[in-house]
């Protein structure tokens, strides 16, 4: 692009003076066959030129508009989450979309800027050969117009970057609002909603005009300037024609050459164009530079149980301590549950166990091998997680559950599926599991089951729940924890609680307090005291009462009491089920959350048949 750009521009440098000695040889009756065949050659060319410079800076503007935006794209997804978590979705979409493509632009507007610069400089450099004077005089305006172009390079500079900013803010509010749609619309709170969104535009409207204004007055400093310079030239030229030191085709070269020269002040386009790809480039840098996590070299020894270990954790923020564990030790194979009130570091503390933040002091380790010296390959395959919002691929579902570090077939995914409890209304969408994710009609609980089913079905020595229940009803949850235990792959399970029921079923419960572990015990032990309970609810502790039965307790191990915790609301009436955790419930869990039977679950798919038979 640059060298066709530049050719077209020295082809338009030539044809003055090829014209003027044209115009001097018609003149004199001289032989100018060759001279007009050469105008017309370089006519063309140009016309050919700018053709294809047209086509290249297309492709250019494409292709690097591609090249930016998989550059932060992928600095994006390798940075470490927390570290890009300031840049919420709309502000990201404003830098890979519409700054993208400014920054796309910039390349071929610095190739247009060289070339409306290099046209000027040859233009006077063959006036200076056609007549040294009119090149004087048009050498003595030019600094009027360099400085025109640095005052408006300057503001427009700053004028940018506050437009883009401004820009990303109501890009960054339009996405919450859509996300929040239904409940905008519940609250009736439309009206406010929309003057929150277009707060910004009275200041977007100014930025804009404001750039407008800046290239106008570029653009007519230029437009007064440049006539009376090639007036000037021409006067020059008129009185060294009358001299006799011009001749006829000598002044016309020279006074094209002279608006040639003085074209300097149509740079003032790509010299904004360039302004704005430099600022648009500097926004989409930062997600590039995100900081990335880093892997090591190391491998996990083969058929490792899983066990877990934390020395001396700390993570900051601010300077703050918001997590400090050490000493925490976890037997491979077992179920720990993380409770603790809203903002005591649960989520933090499960990221920071599967390698989602590093610790800003201390040590992970997984089977005695520290997860910051793991290569990736080795750390996403062996540490599973599954979230509150999962975020599933594109494609069928079948293709979003199978996505992951592991090659699954078919029966792995549906077991997988059947195993978060999404099998029988998988089944109902309308090409099943070949049914386009985008176009299934899913409710929030679907999609979280999903979202189990693939960390269920990539599931290794070490599966990290983050909330990943919380939209489930107690007793799809409860026949969710039974399939983890019997039909996942055994491994460790940390999981981050917030009911009872939940924490009963585990081995163990880690109790963080402000970030710091408070205790580590069994749920039946911790629920004798009154702070731990109220950390479920103080109407629930009230309801629940300081301890449960002894008895009860005894028979079956860490859960609490059937007949309390169906009182409490955690887990499904049991009357007449086994009232130890691994029995679902029995002929009276259909009244209770919309449970049904086990002998229909397992007909249609919920359940095993095996456990139903159990």
């Amino acid at each position: 692009m640059l060298l066709c750009s530049a050719a077209a521009a020295l082809t338009a440098v030539a044809q003055p003076f090829v014209l003027g000695r044209t115009l001097d040889l018609l003149l004199r009756d001289g032989d100018a066959g060759p001279w007009l065949a050469l105008s017309a050659a370089l006519l063309l060319g140009e016309l050919l030129l700018d053709s294809l410079t047209a086509l290249f800076t297309g492709y250019c503007n494409a292709a690097w508009t591609a090249f930016v935006r998989t550059r932060a794209y992928a600095g994006l997804l390798r940075a470490v989450p927390d570290r890009a978590r300031p840049y919420p979705p709309g502000d990201v979409a404003t830098r890979i979309t519409l700054n993208a493509t400014d920054a796309g632009g910039a390349p071929a507007a610095r190739a247009a800027l060289a070339v409306s610069l290099v046209t000027p400089v040859g233009a006077l450099v063959v006036l200076a050969v056609v007549d040294l004077w009119v090149a004087a005089c048009v050498l003595a305006g030019l600094p009027a117009l360099a400085l025109v172009l640095r005052a408006f390079a300057r503001d427009t500079g700053t004028s940018v970057a506050a437009y883009q900013r401004v820009q990303a803010l109501i890009a960054a509010r339009l996405l919450e609002a859509l996300g929040g749609a239904a409940t905008i619309a519940a609250a009736g709170t439309a009206p406010r909603e929309r003057a929150r969104v277009l707060a910004p535009l009275p200041e977007l409207t100014a930025l804009g005009s404001r750039m407008w204004a800046l290239h106008g007055r570029a653009l007519a400093r230029g437009g007064v300037l440049v006539p009376l310079l090639t007036t000037a030239a021409t006067a020059v030229g008129g009185l060294r024609l009358a001299a006799g030191a011009l001749s006829v085709g000598g002044l016309l070269a020279a006074c094209r050459y002279a608006q040639l020269a003085a074209g300097i002040g149509g740079a003032a386009t790509p010299l904004g164009a360039v302004v704005r790809g430099r600022r648009a480039r500097d926004r989409t840098r930062e997600l590039e530079r995100l900081p990335a996590l880093p892997y090591g070299t190391r491998s996990l020894p083969a058929d490792g149980p899983g066990d877990l270990e934390l020395r001396g954790v700390r993570v900051l923020r601010d300077g703050r301590t918001v997590l400090g564990v050490d000493g925490l030790r976890v037997p491979g194979g077992s179920t720990v549950a993380v409770v603790g009130r809203s903002g005591a570091g649960k989520s933090l503390l499960a990221a920071v166990v599967g390698r989602l933040v590093d610790p800003d002091e201390g040590q992970v380790l997984l089977d005695g091998v520290r997860v910051d010296e793991l290569t990736r390959e080795a750390l996403r395959t062996e540490v599973a997680f599954a979230f509150e919002r999962p975020v599933l691929d594109g494609g069928t579902v079948a293709e979003a559950v199978a996505a992951g570090p592991r090659s699954l077939t078919p029966d792995q995914v549906r077991d997988a599926v059947r195993a978060a409890g999404a099998d029988t209304f998988v089944r109902r969408l309308p090409h099943g599991y070949d049914t386009p994710l985008p176009s299934a009609p899913l409710s929030g609980g679907e999609y979280q089951r999903l979202g189990l089913a693939r960390a269920f079905a990539h599931a290794g020595r070490l599966l990290v729940m983050d909330d990943a229940t919380s939209s489930l009803d107690t007793a799809t949850e409860y026949a969710v924890d039974t399939a983890l235990r019997r039909a996942v792959r055994p491994g460790t399970r940390l999981i981050v609680a917030h009911r009872p029921a939940a924490a009963a079923r585990a081995d163990l419960v880690v109790w963080l307090e402000d970030g710091r572990v408070r205790a580590v015990a069994p749920h039946h032990e911790l629920w004798r005291r009154a702070p731990y309970r109220a950390v479920f609810g103080a109407e629930e502790a009230a309801r629940c009462g300081d301890s449960p039965p002894v008895e009860e307790a005894a028979r079956c191990g860490d859960s609490p009491p059937v007949e309390e915790a169906a009182r409490c609301g955690d887990s499904p009436p049991v009357e007449e089920a086994a009232p130890c955790r691994d029995s679902p419930p029995g002929e009276k869990a259909a009244p209770f959350k919309g449970s049904p039977p086990v002998e229909e679950a397992a007909t249609r798919g919920d359940l095993p048949a095996a456990e139903a038979r159990t």
